[in-house]
Parts: C-alpha cells; structure tokens; sequence
C-alpha cells in the first residue's frame, strides 16, 4: 500500500474528533502568535466565543482575556455556553422503586447530562449520527467507586468517568477510533443517546 501525505490525521482542537476523509476544517490560533490549529464545522461558533483567531483575520482580542484563558483540547472547559437544565432522566415516583445500583447510575445519566460533555456527543452525532451507550458502575472499596459512560461509533469512541463526590464529577478518560478496543464490560449497550447527546440509561421506560 502506498502512503501519501494525504494520510495524515486531523483532529479537531475543541471536540478531539477525528475529522472524516474530505471534511473541511477551519484554522485557528487560540491566542495571537499561536500556532494554528484546525477546528471542525460543529465547533466553529464555539471557537469564535472564545475569542480565538481564524486564519486570515486581525489578531485584535475580540473577548476578555479571562474568557479566553482556556486553552487546548480540554472538552469540559471548552464548551461552556449555558444551556437548558436537562430534564431528569426517571421521574421521582419511579427513583422510589429502584435498587442503589439503578440509582447510580441514574445519578451519573443525570451529572453527563447537566454537563458539556452531552453536547460534545451531541454534536459529534450530528456528522456520525447515534452512538451506542453504556454506563457502568464500577466495584471497588472504599465509597462510591465512579461510574463510567462510553459513547460509540464506528470509527470513534469516548469514555467519560463519572465521580459526584469529585471537584470535576464529570471527565473525559479516554477515546479512541475502534470500538474494538473496549473491554467487554463497557460494551453491554445498556443505554441510549438522544439525538442531543443526552442519554438515558435502559433500566425503565422513561
């Protein structure tokens, strides 16, 4: 097989998405004199409220340093425009009737939910379309151990660790491009993403 310099992977500097084979990405300099970076038509608008600087346009700030103090790839600190407070995915006669387990995990759905990290899958899903869902709860001692939440396409896949007790209760731990790659345990697809990244764990109708 022949390799060319075609071959060479982007990946956008906000959402950490691979881009698709032929997907036009726009440059940006998160500060003046930054090297550029490229950023994926989903994550346009957020990269102008942030006040970084597309190829080609005057190096006048356009926000308030403290704004655009945030720098790099971090999804959580970068998608920070407010949003709706997401519904509750189970109602509270139902909470009543479920195991401490259930409730977990209903309590991590809710945290991912309430967080960036929901519009981050959102948003991929709008060029990948659903990913598959899962939320484990993880055994250990000593308190609430964490629970994690996968997202997974074909070609991309993102774990989030999810810790109520934690300064950042929700966190991006890892991702990948093959599915593959999971561990059996994070691939009992126990959960299903709504078309706005939210997702509600299959443990009643809801």
């Amino acid at each position: 097989m022949h390799i060319t310099r075609n071959a060479v992977v982007r990946v956008c500097a906000i959402c950490e998405r691979t881009l698709l084979m032929g997907e036009r990405a726009t440059r940006f300099a998160p500060e003046p004199g930054d090297e550029l970076v490229d950023v994926c038509p989903l994550c346009n608008d957020i990269a102008l409220e942030y006040g970084w600087l597309k190829e080609g346009t005057p190096s006048t700030p356009t926000v308030a340093a403290e704004r655009r103090r945030s720098r790099g790839p971090s999804l959580l600190r970068l998608f920070s425009p407010k949003r709706d407070e997401p519904e509750p995915v189970v109602a509270d006669p139902i909470l009543r009737r479920l195991s401490d387990d259930e409730l977990a995990l209903v309590q991590a759905a809710d945290l991912f939910n309430a967080s960036d990290a929901s519009r981050t899958v959102g948003g991929i899903a709008k060029s990948l379309g659903s990913p598959d869902g899962s939320i484990v709860l993880l055994s250990g001692s000593g308190g609430n151990p964490g629970t994690v939440i996968t997202v997974a396409w074909e070609v991309s896949w993102y774990q989030y660790r999810i810790a109520p007790e934690s300064a950042q209760p929700v966190r991006l731990a890892e991702r990948g491009h093959d599915p593959a790659q999971l561990d059996e345990t994070f691939t009992h697809w126990n959960a299903r993403v709504e078309d706005d990244g939210r997702i509600v764990p299959n443990i009643v109708r809801v």
